[in-house]
């Protein structure tokens, strides 16, 4: 994979599954942005896939 590759997976991810997220608004709204960003990261499975790509895109860049 190359890096821009990865970015437009990222890019589409985001665009498709995360904007208007109905989960994420629902637990900024009740817990704050900083639990929101913990559930997506470590409980959702969009989260865990992004990442993963976060992570492929720093081995590459190294």
């Amino acid at each position: 994979m190359d890096k821009a590759l990865v970015m437009n997976e990222i890019d589409e991810i985001l665009d498709t599954y995360c904007d208007g997220c109905f989960l994420k608004k629902h637990l900024s709204k009740d817990r704050g942005k900083t639990a929101a960003h913990n559930f997506c990261i470590t409980h959702c499975t969009v989260g865990e896939h992004l990442k993963f790509l976060g992570e492929e895109m720093n081995k590459l860049i190294k």
